[in-house]
């Protein structure tokens, strides 16, 4: 049975923490960076004060301290993931989305196993280890349908080296019993958009179907905790709404999250509202986000949750993605597709059947190789949720800062097992440069002499060590 959660979200509370933090002096902006720098998070107050305008000299201390707090925490890995449509099928008339049910032009799509199996292969050959899952939210779209389909994705083996090690899955809340289905076939992240956690709002935009109910939406991470699906993501879609009053929200749910369950967001995503098919409001979003203020929320979240994951998409263009890694972004999606059946050749990325304009057509190689001369370490890691570090297990390396110690060499093991099975020649001995280098740098002799008997196990054919 699903029970009653207490209320955390007082809009009227929100509003008056940001008129309180509307002038802040800069000295109180410097003392809330120092803060901010030992990693210990903020408060409301403090997230506000951020927010309000304040001179450039602060605001590119702000910049810095993202930047040091975000390595300090994860180092300059970076982790690569890809996003796998399977329906855009949807009972629900959503103002900025194509797949509204609204939308009659829109090529509707659900793959079959068949299908979902095809669209893993394509995807494991180009190297990944880790799917997102992305259901429309109808009721063909089940817990038990989408069960299935995760445990075809996992059944997927393709040579040489080819699995999905974490299948991650967004999809409509669910019930309690719901969640638990997901659980047992062993679902990685739960991740689900409040779009907006302006209620008025809200209504305003959501003109039909399930998705009307905000209160059913604003509480499905506590359901899924209730059925131990521990690591859950959130993210708002900004330009519906004001940003301040979206951030100080999302971060309240964190708060809600953490004081009852131990453990607060595993991620959370910034996506900004781009052109759809037949949505008006998504080519004139009403608190259109410049890519300066967009900047500004990326570090003020990776300051106030110096542990959550910051995953930006595709909807973003290379160049400002390069700007939004040195703020906070740990996580992103490479090489993909927004369309159901978009990996197969068929039906690559068709506009008529995608969700929203992508920004970033690059191909998982080119990713890679840019990651790298930005002084990036891409990752294919997948083993905290393997490893059993979910949940509160998780947020006790993450807050401390231990994390670092798993997050380097997972990420110099999966990336040298990519190198091996999926790159080209040229790609292979500059990644391996790179790992080489990661590893001299690393303080403790003991740690490099492990590394090195590491990836002398995966030259031999030894496949998936994890730390």
């Amino acid at each position: 049975m699903n029970k009653e959660y207490p209320s955390f979200l007082d809009e009227n509370q929100i509003w008056s923490i940001l008129e309180q933090e509307k002038q802040p002096a800069p000295s109180r902006i410097r003392e809330i960076l120092a803060k901010a720098r030992e990693g210990k998070g903020l408060d409301l107050n403090e997230v506000a004060a951020l927010l309000a305008p304040i001179p450039d000299d602060c605001l590119e201390e702000l910049f810095q301290a993202a930047l040091y707090l975000k390595e300090k925490v994860y180092g300059k890995r970076m982790v690569l993931f890809a996003p796998l449509y399977i329906s855009n099928l949807c009972a629900n008339s959503c103002a900025y989305c194509a797949f509204s049910a609204k939308n009659r032009q829109l090529v509707r799509k659900s793959l079959s196993k068949e299908e979902i199996e095809e669209e893993v292969k394509i995807i494991e050959r180009m190297g990944h280890k880790r799917i997102l899952a992305v259901y429309g939210e109808h009721p063909s779209w089940n817990a038990r349908t989408i069960a299935e389909s995760v445990e075809t994705i996992y059944q997927v083996k393709t040579p040489p080296s080819g699995e999905i090690r974490r299948v991650n899955i967004n999809c409509a809340p669910l019930d309690v019993e719901g969640f638990g289905l997901l659980k047992q076939v062993g679902i990685g992240t739960y991740q689900c958009f409040q779009e907006t956690y302006h209620r008025e709002t809200y209504q305003k935009v959501h003109l039909g179907g399930k998705k009307r109910n905000f209160d059913w939406r604003l509480y499905a991470f506590h359901r899924a905790n209730e059925a131990d699906v521990d690591d859950v993501g959130l993210g708002v879609l900004f330009g519906l709404f004001d940003h301040r009053f979206e951030i100080l929200s999302l971060l309240r749910h964190a708060q809600a999250l953490e004081a009852e369950y131990g453990a607060g967001p595993h991620t959370i995503s910034f996506p900004r509202i781009e052109p759809a098919q037949n949505s008006e409001i998504s080519t004139r979003p009403p608190y259109a986000i410049p890519d300066d203020v967009f900047k500004r929320i990326i570090a003020v979240v990776r300051l106030a949750l110096p542990y959550t994951g910051m995953i930006i998409s595709t909807r973003e263009k290379p160049e400002l993605k390069r700007e939004l890694l040195r703020l906070g972004i740990s996580q992103l999606s490479a090489g993909s597709r927004t369309s159901p059946g978009g990996y197969a050749a068929a039906f690559t990325n068709r506009p008529e059947a995608q969700q929203f304009w992508v920004g970033d057509e690059r191909e998982l190689p080119e990713i890679i190789q840019d990651l790298q001369l930005d002084g990036y370490l891409p990752s294919f890691c997948t083993s905290c949720y393997r490893k059993g570090r979910t949940g509160d297990h998780f947020m006790g390396y993450a807050k401390t800062m231990f994390i670092h110690n798993y997050c380097q060499p997972n990420a110099l093991l999966t990336y040298y097992e990519y190198l091996l099975d999926y790159a080209g020649t040229k790609a292979k001995a500059e990644g391996t440069q790179c790992i080489m280098d990661n590893i001299k740098a690393m303080p403790d002799p003991r740690d490099r002499e492990l590394m090195f008997e590491r990836l002398r196990r995966i030259e031999n054919g030894v496949r998936d060590i994890c730390v």
